[in-house]
């Protein structure tokens, strides 16, 4: 066994972000494209010789080969101690609360989020900070800049380690340790409900069905659900975690988790559904008949928080991404706390998080979190709302319908148009830009525009600028359309259109959302051409 320099030459072309790389698994198999982009990581952190690094990933194609490079790349760049998922299974948010529970240095997660996986599909890599939090572009630069220049990478020739069974090996003079990915972020989630309360409710006749979608929550949620909490074998359905995840597309929303949709709206449906994705940090929550938007559900979370053992004394602030509906904002003006409105991205909440300005945090792509991780966390979502259920007696339905109630309620939607030409989908956007001058005070029919605007942000904690975060639209009467180009995809581009009304009247809560905010989503089409633009005549996905 000894350390191999391989020579090599950069071809880096996708400057990583928060998400991290992502490219189609053929890409990634290129000779030495996954070796560049790993070795740029550790040239980019400064005193990681020595130290415990985290790696895992959701176990889509490509995720063993992967892990068996970065571990003997690892040990030929001097890394002391690698704690590694059986399986090379982890999810984003157990990886995030090893990294924090175990003080490691921090960690390389191998994941594409909510893409779809198989030989033809899509793979991803990121690193996350010793907070267990996704890098900041300071890091993130300093790897693309290294990637750009990159002409050799250290590898240690050595046979693979046993990922299936839990031990610990060496590769040179590194440990490695496969461990138990379920257990330490089991023992987190126990600290933070009432699991007594939650089991008591799971073994009447309330009934569950916990969709993992053949991803990698597949194994923590048998685990929690039907070991842990009692509830019957069965309750997870899509449970066994599959290299292209079953041949579906592992993204928790109306559209792709049809299979939960089918069991919750159909004939003797269980009381909770929930769905979770590719690396287990998004959900989708549903009562019987009944979905619950992801704005919806973090404005509930907030406003019930102290019913949870670990949000019993109150939550410091909450935070939303600006494209998230504002429901939350008015919980949080009832309880007097902050809320902050950031860009999209995760790494955003993560100083607000540190400096305990905010404690709840959530997106409307179907990630909500708290200060307990680092990053959005699918299944402490779903074990906050069964939390909440058994404390109030309440179903799902009622719980939302009160809160509308109390709060009035945010009819809200998105229309994803996904994989459409970049070029065009940028023409739209700069379009849009340049109309924000002169759209305050045109009035279209019933509506008045009272502000248009890019979004930025500065950071309330370290001062940093955001700029050119969404472009929004906002009516005097409280509407408000927002448009964003998403780079979560490896095909094109995807443009995103969220839709937003305010309704106090509660007589007015039951009409179907697509047809309240009907004459908004024209609107939309008129102010910016979507269909001119995208050659689409409508979206892929409405959530």
């Amino acid at each position: 066994m000894s350390t191999k320099t391989i020579t090599t030459t950069p071809f880096s072309d996708q400057k990583p972000g928060t998400s991290g790389l992502r490219k189609s698994v053929t890409v990634f198999q290129k000779p030495h494209y996954l070796e560049n982009f790993v070795q740029s990581i550790f040239d980019s952190l400064e005193g990681v010789q020595g130290k415990t690094l985290v790696l895992g990933g959701d176990g889509r194609f490509f995720n063993r080969q992967a892990i068996q490079v970065i571990l003997k790349m690892a040990a030929a760049n001097g890394i002391g101690r690698i704690l590694v998922g059986k399986g090379g299974i982890m999810s984003t948010p157990a990886a995030s609360a090893i990294i924090r529970q175990y003080k490691a240095f921090g960690g390389i997660v191998l994941s594409a989020s909510h893409n779809p996986g198989g030989p033809d599909g899509d793979f991803g890599i990121k690193y996350n900070i010793t907070n267990g939090g996704p890098a900041p572009e300071k890091i993130t630069d300093a790897i693309f800049a290294k990637s750009k220049v990159i002409d050799s990478y250290k590898i240690f020739e050595t046979a693979d380690i046993n990922l299936d069974k839990l031990s610990i090996a060496r590769i040179g003079e590194m440990a490695v340790e496969v461990i138990d990915p379920v257990e330490p972020y089991a023992r987190l989630m126990e600290s933070l409900f009432d699991f007594a309360s939650i089991r008591k409710l799971l073994q009447s006749d309330f009934r569950i069905c916990i969709d993992s979608m053949h991803a990698v929550t597949g194994t923590y949620a048998k685990d929690i659900f039907e070991k842990s909490l009692g509830a019957p074998a069965g309750t997870v359905q899509n449970g066994i975690p599959l290299e292209d995840f079953g041949g579906g597309h592992p993204d928790p929303n109306l559209v792709y988790a049809h299979d939960l949709v089918e069991v919750l709206f159909g004939d003797n449906a269980p009381d909770f559904g929930a769905a979770s994705d590719g690396d287990g940090d998004r959900n989708m929550i549903l009562g019987n008949h009944f979905f619950v938007t992801p704005s919806d559900s973090l404005a509930v979370l907030t406003a019930n928080a102290t019913l949870v053992p670990g949000y019993k004394d109150g939550l410091s602030g909450v935070a939303r991404s600006m494209p998230t509906s504002e429901a939350v904002d008015r919980v949080a003006k009832k309880l007097g706390i902050d809320c902050y409105e950031t860009p999209t991205g995760w790494k955003f909440f993560g100083n607000l998080l540190d400096a305990d300005r905010a404690t709840l945090c959530g997106e409307e792509s179907f990630g909500t979190g708290s200060n307990h991780v680092r990053e959005k966390d699918g299944l402490w979502a779903v074990l906050f709302w069964l939390n909440i259920l058994a404390v109030t007696g309440k179903s799902v339905e009622e719980i939302v319908k009160d809160h509308w109630k109390i709060y009035g309620r945010n009819f809200y939607s998105r229309h994803d148009y996904e994989a459409v030409a970049s070029e065009p989908a940028m023409e739209l956007m700069d379009r849009l830009r340049s109309m924000t001058v002169e759209l305050p005070g045109k009035q279209f029919g019933n509506y008045t525009v009272d502000y248009a605007d890019d979004f930025s942000y500065t950071d309330p904690v370290d001062g940093s600028v955001s700029k050119k975060q969404g472009i929004r639209i906002g009516f005097t009467d409280g509407s408000r359309i927002v448009f964003r180009l998403s780079g979560t995809g490896t095909k094109g581009a995807t443009l995103r259109v969220y839709i937003e009304s305010y309704e106090p009247d509660a007589s007015k809560h039951d009409v179907e959302t697509q047809v309240g905010l009907k004459p908004l989503i024209d609107l939309a089409e008129e102010i910016a051409l979507i269909r001119q633009f995208t050659q689409r005549e409508e979206p892929t996905v409405i959530t």
